[in-house]
Protein backbone atom coordinates (compact mmCIF):
# COMPACT_ATOMS: atom_id res chain seq x y z
CA UNK A 1 0.00 0.00 0.00
CA UNK A 2 1.14 3.76 -0.98
CA UNK A 3 0.49 6.33 1.69
CA UNK A 4 0.47 9.97 0.21
CA UNK A 5 1.59 12.27 3.06
CA UNK A 6 1.09 15.94 2.89
CA UNK A 7 3.71 18.24 1.53
CA UNK A 8 4.50 20.02 4.98
CA UNK A 9 5.06 16.19 7.06
CA UNK A 10 7.31 15.25 3.64
CA UNK A 11 9.04 18.71 4.36
CA UNK A 12 9.60 17.73 7.90
CA UNK A 13 10.65 14.42 7.60
CA UNK A 14 13.43 14.82 4.70
CA UNK A 15 15.72 15.54 6.79
CA UNK A 16 15.50 12.40 8.92
CA UNK A 17 15.30 9.98 5.61
CA UNK A 18 18.40 12.02 4.36
CA UNK A 19 20.15 10.59 7.12
CA UNK A 20 18.38 7.19 7.02
CA UNK A 21 19.55 6.85 3.56
CA UNK A 22 23.38 7.58 4.44
CA UNK A 23 23.14 5.19 6.87
CA UNK A 24 22.28 2.40 4.55
CA UNK A 25 18.70 2.14 4.71
CA UNK A 26 16.38 1.01 1.73
CA UNK A 27 15.99 4.48 0.15
CA UNK A 28 13.35 2.77 -2.20
CA UNK A 29 10.87 1.68 -0.07
CA UNK A 30 11.15 5.07 1.89
CA UNK A 31 10.38 7.43 -1.85
CA UNK A 32 8.04 4.99 -2.76
CA UNK A 33 5.92 5.69 -0.08
CA UNK A 34 6.11 9.22 -0.16
CA UNK A 35 5.10 9.20 -3.68
CA UNK A 36 1.65 10.11 -5.04
CA UNK A 37 -0.56 8.21 -6.18
CA UNK A 38 -2.83 10.92 -7.52
CA UNK A 39 -0.45 11.65 -10.55
CA UNK A 40 -0.73 7.99 -12.41
CA UNK A 41 -2.99 5.29 -12.93
CA UNK A 42 -0.88 2.09 -12.63
CA UNK A 43 -1.50 -1.09 -13.64
CA UNK A 44 0.36 -3.69 -12.26
CA UNK A 45 1.62 -7.48 -12.80
CA UNK A 46 0.87 -7.62 -17.09
CA UNK A 47 2.63 -10.80 -19.04
CA UNK A 48 4.86 -9.22 -21.25
CA UNK A 49 6.29 -13.17 -21.60
CA UNK A 50 4.75 -15.61 -21.02
CA UNK A 51 7.36 -18.27 -21.83
CA UNK A 52 9.49 -16.87 -18.73
CA UNK A 53 6.80 -15.70 -16.66
CA UNK A 54 7.97 -12.11 -16.79
CA UNK A 55 5.73 -9.48 -16.56
CA UNK A 56 6.09 -5.42 -16.43
CA UNK A 57 3.72 -2.05 -14.86
CA UNK A 58 1.92 0.34 -16.45
CA UNK A 59 1.83 4.07 -14.62
CA UNK A 60 -0.09 6.36 -17.17
CA UNK A 61 -0.59 9.94 -16.27
CA UNK A 62 -4.23 10.93 -14.01
CA UNK A 63 -5.92 12.57 -16.26
CA UNK A 64 -4.17 12.70 -19.19
CA UNK A 65 -4.04 10.34 -23.00
CA UNK A 66 -2.37 9.86 -25.61
CA UNK A 67 1.19 10.65 -23.33
CA UNK A 68 4.44 9.16 -24.94
CA UNK A 69 5.85 6.18 -23.41
CA UNK A 70 9.03 5.43 -21.36
CA UNK A 71 10.31 1.82 -21.05
CA UNK A 72 12.19 1.95 -17.87
CA UNK A 73 14.96 -0.72 -16.57
CA UNK A 74 15.84 -0.62 -13.07
CA UNK A 75 19.81 -1.77 -11.64
CA UNK A 76 21.22 -4.12 -9.71
CA UNK A 77 24.04 -5.22 -11.33
CA UNK A 78 22.06 -7.50 -13.65
CA UNK A 79 21.51 -9.86 -10.76
CA UNK A 80 19.02 -8.06 -8.48
CA UNK A 81 15.97 -6.11 -8.27
CA UNK A 82 12.47 -5.82 -8.84
CA UNK A 83 10.27 -3.60 -10.86
CA UNK A 84 8.18 -3.30 -7.49
CA UNK A 85 10.68 -1.07 -6.07
CA UNK A 86 10.39 1.72 -8.29
CA UNK A 87 7.29 3.00 -7.73
CA UNK A 88 8.63 6.61 -7.67
CA UNK A 89 10.19 6.42 -10.94
CA UNK A 90 6.98 5.59 -12.52
CA UNK A 91 5.16 8.76 -9.82
CA UNK A 92 7.94 11.15 -10.98
CA UNK A 93 7.47 9.97 -14.69
CA UNK A 94 3.90 10.65 -14.35
CA UNK A 95 4.18 13.86 -12.91
CA UNK A 96 6.15 14.87 -15.57
CA UNK A 97 3.16 13.99 -17.99
CA UNK A 98 4.52 10.85 -19.24
CA UNK A 99 3.73 6.70 -19.12
CA UNK A 100 5.99 4.64 -17.73
CA UNK A 101 6.29 0.78 -18.54
CA UNK A 102 8.59 -0.83 -16.03
CA UNK A 103 9.46 -4.40 -16.68
CA UNK A 104 10.97 -7.20 -14.66
CA UNK A 105 13.97 -8.91 -16.56
CA UNK A 106 15.29 -12.07 -16.10
CA UNK A 107 18.81 -11.74 -13.69
CA UNK A 108 21.76 -13.67 -13.26
CA UNK A 109 22.88 -16.49 -12.44
CA UNK A 110 19.69 -17.41 -13.57
CA UNK A 111 20.64 -16.30 -17.49
CA UNK A 112 23.65 -14.62 -18.49
CA UNK A 113 24.52 -12.02 -21.18
CA UNK A 114 22.51 -11.55 -23.79
CA UNK A 115 19.44 -12.92 -22.37
CA UNK A 116 18.51 -9.69 -19.76
CA UNK A 117 18.76 -7.44 -23.18
CA UNK A 118 16.80 -9.94 -24.50
CA UNK A 119 13.85 -9.19 -22.46
CA UNK A 120 14.02 -5.57 -22.72
CA UNK A 121 13.38 -5.50 -26.59
CA UNK A 122 10.21 -7.47 -25.55
CA UNK A 123 9.10 -5.05 -23.33
CA UNK A 124 9.66 -2.68 -26.25
CA UNK A 125 7.59 -4.97 -28.26
CA UNK A 126 4.81 -5.26 -25.77
CA UNK A 127 4.68 -1.30 -25.52
CA UNK A 128 4.59 -0.85 -28.73
CA UNK A 129 1.80 -3.05 -29.48
CA UNK A 130 -0.07 -2.95 -26.11
CA UNK A 131 0.08 0.71 -24.45
CA UNK A 132 -2.26 2.55 -26.25
CA UNK A 133 -4.84 0.24 -24.78
CA UNK A 134 -4.04 2.39 -21.55
CA UNK A 135 -4.50 5.73 -23.18
CA UNK A 136 -0.70 6.12 -23.98
CA UNK A 137 1.43 6.46 -27.37
CA UNK A 138 3.15 3.76 -28.85
CA UNK A 139 4.63 5.50 -31.65
CA UNK A 140 6.62 7.85 -29.19
CA UNK A 141 8.58 5.50 -26.92
CA UNK A 142 11.57 6.16 -24.88
CA UNK A 143 14.00 3.73 -22.56
CA UNK A 144 15.33 4.84 -20.09
CA UNK A 145 17.60 3.33 -17.12
CA UNK A 146 20.08 3.40 -13.95
CA UNK A 147 22.84 1.35 -13.17
CA UNK A 148 22.72 -2.24 -15.41
CA UNK A 149 19.26 -0.64 -16.30
CA UNK A 150 21.05 2.03 -18.27
CA UNK A 151 23.29 -0.57 -19.96
CA UNK A 152 20.47 -2.55 -21.09
CA UNK A 153 18.96 0.62 -22.94
CA UNK A 154 21.84 1.73 -24.14
CA UNK A 155 22.26 -1.78 -25.89
CA UNK A 156 18.24 -1.37 -27.23
CA UNK A 157 19.37 1.98 -28.47
CA UNK A 158 22.92 1.69 -30.02
CA UNK A 159 22.49 -2.76 -31.39
CA UNK A 160 19.55 -2.63 -33.56
CA UNK A 161 20.26 -6.54 -33.49
CA UNK A 162 17.44 -6.99 -30.37
CA UNK A 163 14.85 -4.63 -31.50
CA UNK A 164 15.06 -6.49 -35.03
CA UNK A 165 14.54 -9.83 -33.00
CA UNK A 166 11.37 -8.81 -32.50
CA UNK A 167 10.62 -7.77 -35.41
CA UNK A 168 11.56 -4.09 -35.03
CA UNK A 169 14.29 -1.89 -35.39
CA UNK A 170 15.84 1.78 -33.50
CA UNK A 171 13.38 3.94 -35.74
CA UNK A 172 10.78 2.42 -32.64
CA UNK A 173 12.43 4.69 -30.17
CA UNK A 174 12.23 8.51 -30.12
CA UNK A 175 15.20 8.47 -27.31
CA UNK A 176 17.44 6.99 -24.51
CA UNK A 177 17.83 7.93 -21.25
CA UNK A 178 21.24 6.49 -19.46
CA UNK A 179 21.48 7.25 -16.21
CA UNK A 180 24.82 6.44 -14.38
CA UNK A 181 25.52 3.74 -16.71
CA UNK A 182 28.46 0.86 -17.67
CA UNK A 183 28.59 1.12 -21.35
CA UNK A 184 32.91 0.87 -21.63
CA UNK A 185 33.83 -1.30 -18.53
CA UNK A 186 36.44 -3.62 -19.78
CA UNK A 187 38.81 -5.61 -18.52
CA UNK A 188 36.55 -7.67 -16.34
CA UNK A 189 38.95 -8.96 -13.62
CA UNK A 190 35.17 -9.79 -11.71
CA UNK A 191 34.78 -13.66 -11.44
CA UNK A 192 31.21 -12.82 -11.42
CA UNK A 193 31.28 -10.85 -14.54
CA UNK A 194 33.40 -13.17 -16.44
CA UNK A 195 30.85 -15.44 -15.74
CA UNK A 196 27.76 -12.94 -16.31
CA UNK A 197 29.52 -11.84 -19.67
CA UNK A 198 31.72 -14.63 -20.76
CA UNK A 199 33.08 -16.69 -22.51
CA UNK A 200 35.81 -14.74 -22.61
CA UNK A 201 36.10 -14.39 -26.89
CA UNK A 202 32.59 -12.18 -25.88
CA UNK A 203 33.91 -9.76 -23.31
CA UNK A 204 33.55 -7.22 -26.25
CA UNK A 205 30.34 -7.60 -27.72
CA UNK A 206 28.65 -6.55 -23.72
CA UNK A 207 29.97 -2.75 -24.09
CA UNK A 208 27.63 -0.55 -25.64
CA UNK A 209 30.11 1.80 -26.76
CA UNK A 210 31.45 -1.58 -29.27
CA UNK A 211 27.96 -0.60 -31.43
CA UNK A 212 28.38 3.30 -32.21
CA UNK A 213 27.32 4.03 -35.11
CA UNK A 214 26.24 7.54 -35.41
CA UNK A 215 22.57 6.13 -36.33
CA UNK A 216 21.40 6.16 -32.60
CA UNK A 217 18.39 7.62 -31.64
CA UNK A 218 18.69 10.97 -29.75
CA UNK A 219 20.52 9.91 -25.76
CA UNK A 220 20.86 11.44 -23.17
CA UNK A 221 23.32 10.26 -20.74
CA UNK A 222 23.42 11.73 -17.28
CA UNK A 223 25.76 10.84 -14.42
CA UNK A 224 27.69 11.95 -10.94
CA UNK A 225 31.37 12.88 -10.44
CA UNK A 226 31.24 11.25 -6.60
CA UNK A 227 30.20 7.92 -8.36
CA UNK A 228 32.21 4.91 -6.68
CA UNK A 229 29.72 2.08 -8.03
CA UNK A 230 29.99 2.79 -12.33
CA UNK A 231 32.95 5.44 -12.95
CA UNK A 232 31.61 8.36 -14.51
CA UNK A 233 34.72 7.37 -17.67
CA UNK A 234 31.58 5.33 -18.71
CA UNK A 235 29.42 8.30 -19.61
CA UNK A 236 32.32 10.43 -20.94
CA UNK A 237 33.38 7.75 -23.15
CA UNK A 238 30.33 6.44 -24.57
CA UNK A 239 29.28 10.28 -25.30
CA UNK A 240 32.68 11.13 -26.73
CA UNK A 241 32.07 8.27 -29.18
CA UNK A 242 28.76 9.05 -30.06
CA UNK A 243 29.44 12.76 -30.68
CA UNK A 244 32.56 12.12 -32.92
CA UNK A 245 30.46 9.64 -35.27
CA UNK A 246 27.83 12.38 -35.70
CA UNK A 247 25.36 10.96 -33.43
CA UNK A 248 22.96 13.39 -31.15
CA UNK A 249 24.28 13.26 -27.52
CA UNK A 250 23.67 15.10 -24.83
CA UNK A 251 25.49 14.86 -21.49
CA UNK A 252 24.81 16.25 -17.87
CA UNK A 253 27.43 15.38 -15.41
CA UNK A 254 26.83 16.58 -11.87
CA UNK A 255 29.93 17.33 -9.53
CA UNK A 256 28.61 16.16 -6.40
CA UNK A 257 26.26 13.13 -6.99
CA UNK A 258 26.88 9.84 -5.89
CA UNK A 259 25.37 6.75 -7.64
CA UNK A 260 22.24 5.65 -6.24
CA UNK A 261 21.88 9.66 -5.38
CA UNK A 262 21.25 10.25 -9.00
CA UNK A 263 17.52 8.25 -9.36
CA UNK A 264 16.37 8.87 -6.08
CA UNK A 265 16.47 12.22 -6.98
CA UNK A 266 14.03 12.38 -9.43
CA UNK A 267 12.08 10.82 -6.19
CA UNK A 268 9.63 13.25 -3.62
CA UNK A 269 12.55 13.77 -0.86
CA UNK A 270 15.16 15.08 -2.95
CA UNK A 271 13.33 16.10 -6.28
CA UNK A 272 13.64 20.24 -5.44
CA UNK A 273 17.64 20.03 -4.61
CA UNK A 274 18.78 19.06 -8.55
CA UNK A 275 17.22 19.61 -11.83
CA UNK A 276 17.71 15.75 -12.75
CA UNK A 277 13.70 15.52 -13.49
CA UNK A 278 13.73 18.57 -14.87
CA UNK A 279 16.89 17.64 -17.28
CA UNK A 280 15.08 14.28 -18.01
CA UNK A 281 11.76 16.16 -19.05
CA UNK A 282 13.03 18.63 -21.25
CA UNK A 283 14.68 16.09 -23.21
CA UNK A 284 11.61 14.12 -23.22
CA UNK A 285 9.91 16.89 -24.07
CA UNK A 286 12.00 18.19 -26.78
CA UNK A 287 11.89 14.54 -28.87
CA UNK A 288 8.34 13.57 -28.43
CA UNK A 289 7.89 16.94 -30.64
CA UNK A 290 10.66 15.90 -32.84
CA UNK A 291 11.39 13.09 -34.79
CA UNK A 292 14.61 11.68 -35.33
CA UNK A 293 15.95 12.51 -38.17
CA UNK A 294 19.62 10.57 -39.74
CA UNK A 295 23.32 12.35 -39.73
CA UNK A 296 23.44 13.84 -43.02
CA UNK A 297 19.72 15.45 -43.65
CA UNK A 298 18.27 18.48 -43.02
CA UNK A 299 17.25 19.52 -39.82
CA UNK A 300 19.53 17.07 -37.87
CA UNK A 301 21.67 18.75 -34.50
CA UNK A 302 24.20 17.07 -32.33
CA UNK A 303 25.17 18.08 -28.64
CA UNK A 304 28.54 16.54 -28.87
CA UNK A 305 30.18 16.25 -24.70
CA UNK A 306 31.71 19.09 -23.94
CA UNK A 307 35.18 18.41 -21.64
Amino acid sequence: MTIALPTPFRRLIAPVLLSLVAAGCSSQQMLNGLTSTKDFQRSIDLPYDRTNNLSLDVYAPAGQSGRPTVVFFYGGRWSSGNKNQYEFVGGALASAGYCTVIPNVRQYPMVRFPAFVEDGARAVKWARDKIDDYGCDARRVFVMGHSSGAHIAAMLALNEQFLKGVGGSRTWLRGMIGMAGPYDFLPFTDPTLRDLFGPADRFEQSQPILYVDGQNPPLLLMAGEDDETVAVKNTRNLANSVARAGGPVETVIYPKMPHERLLSSIGPVYRNQSDVLAQIKSFLDKWSNNSYVKPGQPGFETTPFDQ
